[in-house]
């Protein structure tokens, strides 16, 4: 049985990727596979703000997606935390706050990382890791 999502648990999962590289990892860290971002943590922008204060979110955290196909079922999906605005209209990618990680399940948030690796790492890069997995790619 999975448990709920921890902020640490997008750390490591998208660590623990192969090929990874970590840019200011001590502060708004961005993960990379091959020099594409794939999970990164925002600093707080005016796009994402806090609708009854108007403060920027300082815990937002982009997740690369396949396709719009992708980010609409993530963004549909009501069990889900995941939003956008329209910065990213266009953009394959999801947001969401650190604050609501928890209103995922663990092994959920993992496939999404694992998913947001996937669609930055090259293709040779991706078939040897789903290889490595016994997956088809």
């Amino acid at each position: 049985m999975s448990r709920p999502a921890t902020v640490d648990d997008i750390h490591a999962t998208a660590r623990a990727m192969p090929h990874v590289t970590v840019v200011r990892p001590e502060k708004n860290p961005v993960y990379q596979v091959g020099g594409k971002s794939f999970v990164f943590f925002r600093t707080p922008r005016p796009d994402a703000v806090d609708p009854g204060t108007g403060e920027r979110y300082d815990d937002v955290v982009v997740f690369w997606v396949a396709s719009e196909g992708d980010k609409q079922a993530l963004l549909q999906d009501d069990r889900l935390p995941f939003f956008t605005t329209a910065h990213f209209d266009g953009h394959p990618s999801v947001l969401l706050r650190t604050s609501r990680v928890g209103e995922i399940e663990r092994d959920e948030l993992v496939e999404i990382i694992e998913e947001a690796w996937l669609a930055q790492a090259s293709d040779r890069r991706g078939r040897a890791w789903l290889a490595s997995r016994d997956l088809e790619p």
